[in-house]
């Protein structure tokens, strides 16, 4: 009779063994059906913008200093240059709230132009932020180039030698409100091979760390086609074990829609995390094939970081938003940012038009409904 309830009890242990990563795959599956970012959304007070007076603000991440105090890297560059001289004088800045919702005041520059010597000399664009062990990693663009410019600037050939040199690199530091330290040379750079999806320009960075410390880094991709401007515009990944590289390139793009082949751009935009096993990423749904609405944000999902599949709630906010005042915005809004806590998202960021000549823009800090998730 022993031996037969040893025997029964090895068979249990056996049964509950075989059926773990079944119930952890089906709470999984039930966490990501259950990600509904867009029923979070609330209307934006109109001083949840952030401003910078004499610049074009873009591109705002926050993350959260060891002081309690919330910090915003973004992008500027100075109004009379003109909308179009982001890859020319574009400069990433560091601006600090007691909030996450602001306001935000400008601190610093934390990642000012170095000479054209270095990779990024000339511009820093794009900024992405992540904490990881005590560390904060600033993901960002960067060029380099000396062709001549007259501003107020306008896309010329000149314009295009300065938006090809696009790469990106990485810097460190103990603080955000401190000294970043940058590398000299990029992290990630252009394909060797001619005929890659990222022949000419890269651009646009998301990244994020994953339960082992690895880190997957998105990225903007154009391809060479004879033509100074290159060809469509596209989305890649590549991962490492290291903050620093080396990156290791997945083969083909990703955000990819069955009948999106023709499209100049599908997505653009993305911003990434890594939660419960599962990466999810907010990016813009440039031409509406994620949500049915051109120029949206939409939330999508992937459990290898290179096959990606919209979420069962895919649209996170539609191509106009609400102000506080009842009022749509004027423009849509791009380079998305979630601010999270424990899990749990607290607020998304993005950047907009004030106007439709774009002769102001802005970061806007949008609440997110903390009992519905």
């Amino acid at each position: 009779m022993q031996k037969f309830n040893k025997l029964r009890l090895l068979i249990i242990i056996y049964l509950l063994i075989c059926a773990f990563p079944k119930v952890a795959l089906s709470q999984t599956n039930q966490f990501v059906d259950e990600m509904n970012l867009g029923a979070m959304v609330q209307s934006v007070p109109l001083s949840n913008k952030f401003i910078d007076p004499g610049y074009y603000v873009w591109c705002g991440s926050v993350t959260k200093g060891k002081n309690g105090k919330f910090y915003m890297l973004y992008s500027r560059w100075p109004l009379k240059d003109g909308f179009y001289s982001w890859p020319i004088t574009s400069e990433i800045a560091v601006a600090i709230s007691n909030n996450p919702v602001g306001p935000f005041k400008h601190l610093k520059v934390a990642l000012p132009a170095r000479g054209n010597k270095y990779w990024d000399g000339s511009a820093t664009h794009n900024p992405t932020i992540t904490q990881y062990r005590g560390k904060y990693y600033l993901y960002y663009m960067g060029t380099s180039a000396s062709k001549e410019i007259k501003f107020p600037v306008k896309i010329n050939d000149n314009w295009w030698s300065y938006r090809n040199t696009q790469r990106i690199g990485v810097a460190v530091a103990d603080d955000p409100s401190g000294e970043w330290k940058r590398l000299d040379h990029p992290v990630l750079s252009v394909s060797k091979d001619s005929t890659a999806y990222d022949a000419l320009m890269v651009s646009n960075p998301a990244a994020a760390f994953n339960e082992k410390g690895h880190v997957i880094l998105l990225y903007k991709q154009v391809c060479k086609n004879g033509k100074i401007n290159g060809g469509r515009v596209r989305f890649g990944v590549a991962f490492s074990e290291t903050p620093f590289g080396p990156f290791i390139k997945h083969e083909k793009p990703i955000f990819e829609a069955s009948d999106g082949g023709k499209e100049w751009m599908v997505a653009e935009d993305p911003f990434v995390w890594f939660q419960k096993g599962i990466y999810y990423a907010i990016i813009r749904d440039v031409v509406g094939k994620f949500t049915g609405d051109k120029g949206a944000l939409a939330l999508m999902f992937s459990s290898n970081g290179f096959d990606w599949k919209p979420t069962k709630y895919p649209k996170v906010i539609g191509s106009k938003f609400m102000w506080a005042n009842n009022e749509n915005s004027i423009s849509q809004l791009e380079r998305p940012c979630l601010y999270i806590e424990k899990g749990v998202p607290k607020c998304l960021y993005g950047a907009t038009r004030a106007n439709i000549e774009e002769s102001l823009t802005f970061n806007v800090a949008i609440p997110l409904n903390q009992k519905i998730k």
